[in-house]
């Protein structure tokens, strides 16, 4: 635990979250072509709840064998976990997956990274210790910069309005699973709390991909390896992350989630055969790491 509240280790995770997310970019790509589903919003809600659920197993089986038994929830944890499942993953990955078909993927990158804003914006009506000063602010400023730099500016039309309303609906989601995980997390296992309410909320996910009329062939071997390695995202990232949340600002940990759509342009081009390595792409990185620099070199919000 001494490592996860090391400032300079916490950036270092932070940065491996994203990384581990931003590989979910091009593996969703490809899991949707595996699986045949691209276009079928139910098939594609039912691959994010069996990608979830998957994950929530992965890490009760982690616990399972740190503990040498199995790991209940308790009673004083059913509710938070039920909320951050609720809020974190059914709210956001609904919204997420509802939307993405009717806009752009640059709309989707730019929407995505207000989730940044929205929990540094917010993170000082929730905690006191978690101040808003001017560097957090410029450095909102420069990372949303630099994703508005990567993705040229988007293009937002009525005919995308609906997508682009479902992505900022997932981004407030997002940015409220961020609070929601900070607070629930203290005096508690972060660990324990991802392994349920990742659960909870693939579980929902699936149940609502079902009712859509969502199928997955599970005998195509390609399609579940795919969907394993998301899972390992998932379980690895959110573990990681809560458990941030719990030693860390809100403010300081979230920022770096501009990283993410960076990592998936990138990984997109090495996996894909994307054409990704353009200035305006490299120049977004330079914006990002200085957004995320002049966040974590403010002096309010220390770790509590």
């Amino acid at each position: 635990m001494k490592l996860l509240q090391n400032r300079f280790a916490a950036c270092a995770l932070a940065v491996l979250c994203t990384l581990l997310w931003g590989t979910a970019f091009p593996f969703i790509k490809l899991g949707y072509e595996a699986f045949a589903v691209k276009g079928d919003t139910g098939s594609m809600l039912l691959f994010a709840g069996l990608r979830f659920s998957l994950a929530g197993l992965m890490v009760l089986l982690f616990l399972c064998c740190r503990e040498r038994r199995f790991a209940l929830l308790g009673k004083d944890n059913v509710k938070p976990a039920l909320l951050l499942g609720s809020v974190q993953t059914l709210g956001q990955y609904l919204f997420t997956y509802a939307g993405i078909g009717f806009t752009t993927g640059a709309n989707t990158s730019i929407i995505t990274a207000c989730a940044s804003f929205l929990t540094v914006l917010a993170a000082p009506l929730f905690f006191r210790e978690d101040k808003l000063g001017a560097k957090k602010i410029i450095g909102c400023v420069l990372g949303f910069g630099g994703v508005l730099v990567m993705n040229g500016g988007g293009g937002f039309a009525l005919e995308t309005l609906f997508g682009d309303l479902c992505i900022f609906l997932s981004t407030v989601f997002a940015a409220g699973g961020n609070l929601i995980a900070k607070r629930v997390s203290q005096g508690r296992d972060p660990v324990r709390l991802t392994a349920y309410q990742l659960l909870f909320g693939g579980l929902g996910l699936t149940g609502l991909g079902l009712l859509c009329g969502g199928r997955l062939d599970l005998q195509n071997a390609r399609g579940m390896l795919i969907l394993l390695w998301l899972a390992f995202v998932s379980a690895a990232a959110f573990s990681l992350w809560t458990a941030l949340l719990k030693y860390h600002p809100a403010s300081r940990i979230s920022v770096f989630n501009l990283l993410v759509p960076v990592f998936g342009t990138f990984l997109s081009g090495a996996l894909l055969g994307e054409q990704v390595f353009r200035p305006a792409v490299l120049l977004s990185l330079l914006l990002i790491a200085a957004g995320i620099l002049a966040v974590n070199l403010s002096r309010s919000g220390e770790a509590s």
